[in-house]
């Protein structure tokens, strides 16, 4: 049997679901999350926990979002599904539920994916974890609505940045192209989440790049906010989304690194253009992700020793 029918073995015979993703949670893991409880749910299944502790705005009106829940209503799970998180670790504050679960599954893209489930479904090929679990949803048979593809459709413009990443294919429009066809609204996707800012968003965009510094040459970018920017600015959660992109446009840049300020250090947000594998890099605090997109988080640490052991690691791959 393989793994994707186990996976609807253990669907099929669970009574009590949760289903988890990483922390800060972007446009792919809110979409194919929620995503995945509109289809349970729409296959009958009751008691569905969907754990999204917070989220930016920018997604506050994808259907289905709201149900989303801070915390579990149980402690103890027949079966936890992971969707888009690559190590146990980015469940931070939730690993609770996916550790006390009697059968675990893990559905992701990231090449950097520990393997960390009883089951583990990893399409590293995918450009999105949505794009994975809408392939997922038509081997099962199960009836995609409009709800459902809006959901997909976040997540693979999100995690695609607007079609533009290098795994895109040509599947990649044809599932576009078939969740059209369901009456998703992609204008309003795209608009809200890649296009649309916050106020809070514009004044940290300024800050960002007063602070932009060009490092090697002009091969690295390096920019950062701190809490206190947070506060004046009266940002929310995600506020500071797409920030990490400003130095990578810069002509001449093959790597930017941006980072803001949490409560017990700085979260990391790195990109490259070409060639460096920015997921190695991560890998020195812990965290992972895509050969051109990762994150980790780095903590007891100062801006300017967090840039100097990020910039020592991505010297060896420029």
């Amino acid at each position: 049997m393989s793994t994707i029918d186990e996976i609807y073995k253990k669907i099929k015979k669970a009574k009590s679901i949760v289903l988890l993703t990483h922390e800060n949670p972007d446009g792919d893991a809110i979409g194919s999350s929620v995503a995945m409880y509109l289809a349970l749910k729409g296959i009958g299944k009751e008691n569905v926990d969907l754990i999204i502790p917070e989220y930016a705005k920018c997604f506050s009106e994808l259907p289905g979002i709201e149900y989303a829940l801070k915390e579990g209503t149980r402690e103890n799970y027949d079966l936890a599904i992971t969707l888009d998180v690559a190590t146990i670790k980015l469940l931070n504050g939730w690993s609770r539920y996916f550790e006390n679960a009697d059968y675990t599954v893990v559905i992701d893209h990231h090449s950097s994916n520990s393997m960390f489930g009883d089951l583990n479904y990893v399409e590293y090929s995918s450009p999105a974890c949505a794009q994975v679990l809408y392939l997922m949803f038509r081997h099962y048979r199960w009836k995609l609505t409009q709800d459902i593809g809006d959901n997909l459709m976040c997540g693979i413009v999100t995690d695609t940045g607007g079609f533009q990443y290098d795994k895109v294919s040509k599947e990649t429009f044809e599932i576009a192209s078939s969740l059209m066809g369901l009456g998703v609204h992609l204008n309003k996707i795209y608009n809200d989440t890649l296009i649309k800012r916050s106020r809070a968003n514009f004044e940290l965009q300024k800050i960002a790049l007063s602070r932009l510094e060009l490092l090697e040459d002009g091969k690295i970018a390096f920019s950062y906010i701190t809490k206190k920017d947070l506060e004046d600015a009266n940002a929310e959660t995600g506020d500071y989304e797409g920030l990490v992109n400003e130095g990578r446009s810069i002509e001449g840049v093959e790597v930017n690194i941006f980072m803001h300020e949490i409560e017990d250090g700085y979260r990391i947000s790195l990109r490259s253009n070409k060639y460096v594998n920015v997921s190695e890099v991560a890998l020195i605090f812990g965290g992972g992700g895509h050969s051109k997109a990762a994150g980790c988080t780095a903590t007891n640490l100062t801006p300017e020793e967090i840039k100097e052991k990020l910039v020592q690691e991505i010297k060896h791959q420029l």
